[in-house]
């Protein structure tokens, strides 16, 4: 074994051991969570040697980077994830690797995306990115539609060929009304935003809700945790994507190994 496949391979074991602490504490079957491996700023070597140790889901948030990488993997097996902000002259780039682009917040995308997505004869899945402290008809800093706007981007990217509505991707604010973990903000009374609920939420102190047993199944919730292992940065971020029972209940996560 190689030493840089020594080093993945023990980030990833950590990483898997507190994967499978978080959903015990949180009383979950670690069988219903996957790994999804956030693989910006490193090369498509590290892809391949990941692979070799069993990931499957990978994910990057930048086109130029993503495109080559896709490309000089195209003969693994893997499910590719978009995570960044899009703009609407690299959809067809995206398109044509991504399974899940998990970054969309306006009709306009929603509209490029199907175009790209028919035009490949692909199926694109497509998670709503919300910004929660986003006021009413405004977009986030950080990209993401305003809560209220949701329900009729939802219902845009459902009725749009070629694209398949996946959920809601939330990123909670650090500070204020609505940083983590108040990200209800997205869910009415009666717990149904939108029909299929995979939820993918960016907070760093997800995880650690679920290794504290408190990341549970409830209103289609999910817990997200950002993080970094040792000293300097370590080699490879990730998601870490849990599956409830139901279908209805699918989420994300990510963390940094």
């Amino acid at each position: 074994m190689t030493d840089r496949k020594a080093q993945l391979a023990a980030n990833l074991a950590q990483v898997e051991e507190r994967i499978a602490s978080a959903c015990a504490a949180a009383g979950r079957k670690r069988e219903e969570v996957t790994l999804i491996v956030v693989t910006k700023t490193y090369p498509a070597s590290d892809v391949r040697i990941l692979h070799q140790l069993g990931v499957r889901h990978v994910a990057e948030n930048r086109d130029q980077d993503a495109a080559p990488k896709a490309t000089a993997c195209a003969d693994l097996s893997l499910t590719w994830h978009f995570v960044g902000q899009l703009q609407t002259n690299k959809v067809r780039s995206v398109t044509s690797y991504a399974d899940v682009v998990q970054s969309v917040d306006r009709a306009k995308l929603v509209t490029a995306l199907s175009a790209a997505a028919v035009r490949g004869e692909r199926e694109l899945g497509c998670l709503i990115q919300v910004a929660l402290d986003a006021e009413s008809g405004e977009r986030g800093e950080r990209g993401g539609v305003a809560p209220d706007g949701v329900e009729e981007l939802a219902a845009a990217i459902d009725s749009a060929p070629g694209l398949r509505l996946d959920g809601l991707m939330t990123v909670a604010p650090l500070a204020g009304e609505y940083a983590w973990p108040a990200t209800g903000r997205v869910r009415p009374a009666d717990g149904n935003l939108i029909p299929p609920a995979r939820r993918s939420s960016g907070c760093e102190h997800g995880l650690r809700r679920y290794e504290r047993g408190s990341g549970g199944r409830g209103g289609g919730r999910s817990d997200t945790c950002t993080r970094r292992y040792g000293g300097t940065r370590s080699p490879t971020p990730a998601r870490v994507t849990s599956r409830s029972k139901s279908d209805h209940s699918r989420k994300y996560g990510h963390s940094h190994f």
